[in-house]
């Protein structure tokens, strides 16, 4: 750009010469060839001197550039080099890389056939040492491991005893102090009131009129209220059988309704249903969410809540379910505080651990099975679901809170007057305990005392060793397990002693 901008410029400087000699001589043709000739060499000599310095400054250009090129050519040069030694050196490296995978696969080659060298060899040995024992390997492992069960069963004894001692003395001691800590914070009434299935008569003129003419008014109560109703079995009392407890409730404040009443026809049969049954209703939602305020459980959808008001007209050995439910709750949570447990789910689930009994008798299963299915429909804490499952051992408690609710269940049905049991379901369970215990080889006797919470079992100590008997205890609390229903623990306890006796004469 440099030399064309003064190469321009030159010829500009001569086109400006010639003009104005041109102009000059216009102007004055008659002025002295002198002074023309002066003016023309010196636009001349200024013309001369811009192309000599544009000459100048064109080579200065020229030389810059060369200089230029000829450092960036160096440059490329030692880049070239530069890559040249790199993939030497790379090939280098892959040729070395090469070489080491060679030598590797070489060895590991020698190593398999080393391996397969020692194979033959162990086996070449087991067969030297079967052929001069006389043993096979099955044999030789069956008789060492007799041999040092005879060695050390003894021992094993003795330290399975002392273990059990130790860690029973630990447990007991713990447990003992916790549930003995819920027990005392918790107070409730040592007995609960039975569902009522039966009302007084005021006198014979109402039985009559019960039953009316023809019985049709009987009859249309049993048809509104699905419940037996039986006048003449008991003198001066009205029996309602039922399987199901809400009907039964149903039919007895119907009843009570329409003997206040007096009036006792078909239309007013009808009436009183419908009015006993809505206020059934409203008792069951109120009792439902009485029982979940006072645990101090929030949270719990109506449906369940529903389930739980059932509860209130439900009851299992003449214990009412939902106070037992209550007073489990309030235990729950007190032993859950001290061991560390959620304290909510707990109490959720020892809340609601029976809510399947409400719908034993309109679906089929265990109501422990059927109470789960329900939580879990109704959209439960899994942790719930669990707990609810496992509390009468139908599946294995893998939580704390549902080893919680299956230890409160207990407490609460086997505490003194939570449960009305007859003398002969007493007795009958007391011969099962017994009759478990001595279907088992090698018993002497087995008694059931401590009113069925314990089985003494005495075996023959020449057929039972000491290791047997810690089996055996295993094996028949196994079995009543599978085969009983009873509230609380059963302990089972085995007994084995030899006694030399001689008489001296």
């Amino acid at each position: 750009m440099n030399i064309v901008f003064i190469v321009v410029a030159a010829v500009a400087g001569l086109a400006v010469g010639g003009g104005a000699v041109v102009a000059y001589n216009k102007k004055n043709e008659n002025g002295g060839k002198d002074r023309a000739e002066d003016l023309v060499r010196k636009a001349k000599r200024e013309a001369s001197d811009i192309v000599l310095e544009a000459k100048k400054e064109a080579t200065r250009v020229a030389e810059k550039a060369q200089s230029e090129e000829n450092e960036r050519r160096k440059e490329w040069k030692r880049t070239e080099n530069r890559l040249a030694e790199r993939e030497t050196t790379l090939d280098r490296k892959l040729d070395q890389i090469e070489k080491k995978t060679e030598r590797i696969s070489k060895q590991e080659k020698e190593l398999e056939e080393l391996k397969g060298e020692v194979r033959e060899i162990r086996v070449k040995q087991h067969e030297k040492l079967e052929k001069i024992a006389g043993l096979s390997k099955q044999e030789a492992r069956e008789k060492l491991m007799m041999m040092t069960e005879n060695d050390i069963k003894q021992d094993l004894v003795g330290l399975v005893a002392k273990e059990q001692k130790e860690i029973k003395h630990d447990i007991d001691e713990t447990a003992q102090a916790i549930l003995l800590t819920a027990m005392e914070r918790m107070s409730s009434e040592v007995t609960a009131d039975r569902t009522i299935t039966a009302l007084k008569l005021p006198d014979d003129e109402m039985k009559g009129r019960i039953i009316g003419k023809e019985g049709r008014n009987i009859q249309a109560l049993q048809r509104a209220t699905g419940v037996d109703i039986m006048v003449d079995d008991t003198p001066g009392m009205v029996v309602l059988s039922s399987f199901d407890p809400i009907r039964r409730q149903v039919a007895r404040y119907a009843l009570e309704r329409l003997m206040k009443d007096g009036r006792i026809n078909p239309a007013s049969i009808e009436e009183a249903v419908m009015k006993a049954e809505k206020e059934i209703e409203k008792e069951v939602v109120r009792a439902g969410e009485d029982a979940a305020r006072e645990v101090g459980v929030v949270g719990i959808p109506r449906e369940i809540l529903h389930l739980l008001g059932e509860l209130k007209f439900r009851t299992s050995y003449g214990q009412n379910v939902l106070l037992h439910s209550i007073e489990m709750a309030h235990i729950a949570g007190m032993i859950a505080e001290e061991i560390g447990a959620d304290k909510r789910i707990t109490k959720t689930a020892t809340l609601l651990h029976d809510i399947g009994k409400a719908v034993t008798h309109k679906i089929e299963g265990k109501h422990a099975e059927i109470g789960a299915e329900l939580a879990k429909k109704y959209g439960m804490n899994d942790a719930v679901v669990h707990a609810i499952a496992a509390h009468h051992d139908d599946i294995e408690p893998t939580t704390p809170e549902a080893v919680i609710v299956k230890i409160c269940d207990a407490i609460s049905a086997a505490r003194p007057g939570a449960r009305n049991i007859s003398a002969e379901n007493f007795a009958e369970r007391m011969r099962d305990l017994e009759n478990i215990a001595t279907s088992f080889n090698g018993i002497d006797k087995a008694y059931a005392i401590s009113a069925g919470r314990e089985i003494r079992v005495i075996v023959e100590p020449k057929q039972i060793d000491d290791l047997t008997a810690l089996k055996l205890a295993r094996d028949i609390a196994n079995k009543i397990e599978a085969t009983m229903s009873y509230p609380g623990v059963i302990k089972v306890n085995v007994i084995r002693e030899t006694r030399a006796i001689e008489y001296a004469k």
